[in-house]
């Protein structure tokens, strides 16, 4: 599909003002746009509820797709500049895996990244401060498969997400973008042949543009159920937690790597600058519908304030045997948080960027499907992806790097 021929003239809205949205209205703003303004359902931004106000999210390259991995390493070039004052932190990402891990180091190798193949425990545990070994806290990792594919990536890490998100809103705010909280968009405005020309929010006002970009992340398909877009784009539920360091405690860790664990879905960071650890597991997640619907609806601290932050107890327990095979004795340290956070999820985990079929006035911007926020520097609205189009609905988009 050709690239649409929008113009910097035109007035473009976007609803949504986290990784997708602001990412959009920066890049439209380098390439001329003048009349961007920005919704958002929150009355605070960002917002506490939004899958990119997080403490951080990994930056890798370790992708099976050559694609992803070219723009992960363009996004770790635009995440050294000063714009993001030191958000980034490059303490490398080490990957124990799969046949997934054996094709994202062909990749890696291919696009120039500095990796080292890791062939037994000892190797692996070599990544690691001299430190943790003499004292017993570190995993034997035994349990890889000889056979397995685990390789150090030293160009990688993490990035403070809530913090780079916050940088890059007072940016465009300071260029002109109109970013507007605790505006619910509820509906789009159409003209006479069905075109998308504005939206109306829930205080019944209405904001008329040429292009309107839907990137409301994982509310997505519940916010504009007449788009038809479960199953395209699922919001699910991902488990998280944390542990509170003592400063003591955190210098110990603090050198360590980003860690991802293809088999498992387990991954860990380094301490941050207030001690936390933050650990996860990547899986299918978990949906969740509101009465009345089908739809997968993020089920959050602003619509459930007693019970939004909690994940399932079977993920508790699994959380704590997966970091006693990395960490022993944080193990044994009490959670000081959970959170579900809410993914946006295609079919196949691409994004889905790009116009929806059938209105030149609408643009979708959304299902970062958990690995998104790397490129967050990066992202750039007028790339988009190829699409085919199924009866009534739209599908996943490919990715074309073709930009006008």
């Amino acid at each position: 599909m050709a690239s649409p021929n929008f113009s910097p003239k035109l007035a473009v809205v976007i609803v949504g003002a986290g990784a997708f949205g602001l990412s959009t209205a920066y890049h439209l703003l380098e390439r001329g746009y003048t009349d961007v303004t920005v919704l958002d359902r929150a009355e605070h931004l960002p917002a506490v509820d939004a899958a990119s106000t997080d403490i951080n999210k990994v930056v890798r390259t370790c992708y099976g797709d050559p694609i992803y991995t070219r723009l992960a390493r363009q996004a770790i070039e635009e995440w050294r500049d000063d714009m993001w004052q030191n958000c980034y932190h490059e303490c490398g990402v080490l990957n124990l895996g799969d046949a997934y891990t054996e094709q994202s180091i062909i990749n890696d190798l291919e696009h120039g990244a500095k990796v080292e193949r890791l062939y037994s425990p000892a190797s692996i545990r070599a990544q690691f401060p001299s430190d943790l070994h003499n004292s017993g806290r570190l995993g034997t990792f035994t349990s890889l498969d000889v056979s397995s594919t685990s390789y150090f990536n030293h160009d990688g890490g993490w990035a403070e997400a809530e913090r780079a998100v916050g940088l890059l809103m007072e940016h465009v705010k300071k260029r002109g973008v109109k970013v507007l909280p605790g505006k619910a968009v509820q509906g789009l405005v159409k003209d006479e042949r069905g075109q998308t020309k504005g939206v109306r929010c829930a205080d019944d006002t209405e904001y008329e543009a040429n292009v309107v970009v839907l990137a409301l992340g994982s509310w997505t398909a519940s916010a504009f159920p007449s788009l038809n877009l479960t199953g395209k784009c699922l919001a699910t539920g991902q488990s998280v937690a944390t542990i509170q360091l003592t400063p003591e405690e955190a210098e110990e860790y603090r050198k360590t790597p980003v860690i991802l664990d293809f088999r498992t879905g387990f991954y860990i960071f380094p301490p941050t600058h207030r001690n936390v650890v933050k650990f996860a597991i990547h899986a299918a997640g978990h949906t969740y519908t509101v009465p009345g619907s089908t739809t997968s609806t993020p089920r959050t601290i602003v619509s459930d304030p007693d019970s939004g932050l909690w994940i399932p107890r079977s993920i508790l327990k699994e959380l704590r045997v997966q970091l006693r095979g990395v960490y022993p004795a944080l193990a044994e340290k009490p959670f000081s948080g959970t959170r579900l956070c809410w993914y946006t999820d295609s079919p196949d985990g691409d994004w889905v960027i790009g116009r929806y079929p059938g209105d030149s006035g609408l643009v979708l911007a959304t299902s970062g499907s958990g690995h998104a926020f790397k490129v967050y520097s990066t992202l750039i609205f007028p790339c988009f992806l190829h699409h085919t189009v199924m009866t009534g609905c739209v599908s996943t988009f490919r990715f074309v790097e073709q930009c006008p």
